[in-house]
């Protein structure tokens, strides 16, 4: 389906048609009429599906053709889990909206609150914020949301690992007007506390389920390989850095130790690198980012902190220098890559120490892999061992054991306790003279 088809205003299509967009993905057919509609959205897609637009757009048509219902409140609310996120968030609508009146701000914890407050008092159009710093504006009134049209959540799921409920559950009251509509996007609904959440939010909302979370991502090749140590992996990922069609990559670490150490050693091979970790101060984490976008390096080294925000079409490969604790994150990783169409690859070092998130990553996506080998880097580690259920092996213990007979209870029975009389020949203990009580004898004898 083409833009054109959907009804959009005509700045909006001229937007659309700058940035090179013809056909909308499926997420944007199924969930952009609904939002146009009115309708509160309940979505679920996987990452890289164009889940951004498919919000973006909607509130611009909604913002061109509908009269506010404030003149001073925000009319578009965006709640992004991470300043990642926000910041990509905030680019694209910039560039949605460059050349219109449109006014926008985004509010991230870290930057200047003060400066922040000065933006709030200019009454953009369009606030694009992580729920932490937002709520600490509303309590300073700084801001009012009695007048937001349009609440929208991007990785909802993201915002509750991240402990942000309570947030959310304040940003709601504030804005609780029956006329808001709100969008709610998770990578998956079915959590408990997601549904929870959802039914607090959302009035009626249509669900919009495109793909899942373990769906394979059909323009991403996965690849792994086996290494037998720390020193082996480092090995194989300057080799693999090394092929044809490599254009930008990011190599994903467990510690914001190995981002610093990885990107020292790939800038001493010769590789343009630099690291990404939330040990950096916001600006200098914004300045890397930039950088990385704008193709001043290749080779950006970080932790998970660019496994969800990052919308660089340039980036043809991503490594999995550890594989992530929790598979969810695997998921986003690769989603770096392989975006708006592009096709892209994913390679994946297994040693000792990540085998069990491997198999984990297997039961998650509910596939096996199969292990690739570079020539003359073969690893001799094959593999461990399935972890034993100790529960079911305590269980198996206490079925085995027998029901001890009435002889065996009675020799178990401990002796009965004796107590020491601190009597010894030719010794006669002290002793405190008997209390008396106050009004009752001790005995007949007083």
């Amino acid at each position: 389906m083409l833009f054109s088809d959907f009804g959009f205003d005509e700045r909006i299509l001229n937007s659309i048609r700058h940035l090179g967009f013809d056909d909308a993905t499926d997420v944007q057919m199924k969930a952009i009429p609904e939002a146009m509609a009115g309708r509160d959205l309940l979505v679920s897609s996987k990452t890289g599906s164009g889940k951004t637009l498919a919000y973006l757009i909607p509130a611009l048509h909604r913002v061109y053709r509908v009269k506010a219902l404030s003149k001073r409140d925000a009319r578009v609310l965006i709640l992004a889990p991470t300043r990642e996120l926000a910041k990509q968030v905030f680019s694209q609508l910039r560039l949605l909206t460059a050349g219109s009146k449109l006014k926008s701000t985004l509010i991230l914890g870290g930057e200047n609150f003060n400066e922040q407050h000065k933006a709030l008092q200019k009454n953009p159009h369009f606030i694009v914020a992580t729920p932490g710093r937002l709520v600490d504006h509303l309590t300073q009134r700084n801001l009012f949301l009695d007048g937001l049209e349009l609440l929208i959540l991007d990785e909802a799921d993201r915002m509750l690992d991240l402990g942000f409920a309570e947030q959310l559950k304040i940003l709601d009251a504030a804005a609780g007007h029956r006329l808001r509509q709100t969008l709610f996007f998770s990578a998956t609904l079915d959590n408990t506390e997601i549904h929870d959440v959802a039914q607090l939010l959302l009035n009626e909302p249509s669900r919009v389920s495109v793909g899942s979370s373990t769906d394979e991502h059909t323009d991403i090749k996965q690849h792994f390989y086996l290494c037998d140590d720390l020193g082996h992996k480092e090995i194989i990922l300057s080799k693999l850095l090394t092929q044809d069609g490599i254009k930008q990559v990011i190599v994903f670490t467990a510690t914001r130790v190995d981002t610093i150490r990885l990107s020292e050693l790939l800038t001493v091979q010769g590789f343009s690198a630099e690291a990404l970790n939330g040990d950096l101060s916001q600006s200098a984490r914004n300045k890397v980012m930039d950088s990385f976008a704008r193709g001043h390096f290749d080779f950006l080294v970080s932790t998970d902190l660019a496994a969800r925000g990052l919308d660089i079409a340039n980036v043809s490969h991503v490594v999995n220098f550890d594989i992530p604790k929790y598979a969810e994150e695997y998921v986003h990783r690769t989603g770096r890559t392989g975006r708006a169409g592009f096709q892209g690859e994913a390679y994946s070092l297994v040693g000792p120490k990540d085998w069990y998130n491997f198999k984990a990553l297997e039961t998650f996506l509910t596939r096996q892999f199969d292990f690739e080998v570079i020539s003359g880097l073969e690893a001799k580690f094959k593999g461990l061992a399935p972890k034993k259920n100790n529960a079911k092996s305590r269980q198996s213990i206490k079925k085995t054991e027998k029901e001890p007979t009435v002889t065996q209870k009675k020799q178990r029975q401990p002796d009965k306790t004796k107590f020491h009389t601190n009597k010894q020949d030719g010794f006669e203990p002290f002793a405190l003279p008997k209390k008396k009580s106050k009004g009752i004898p001790l005995d007949d004898s007083e």
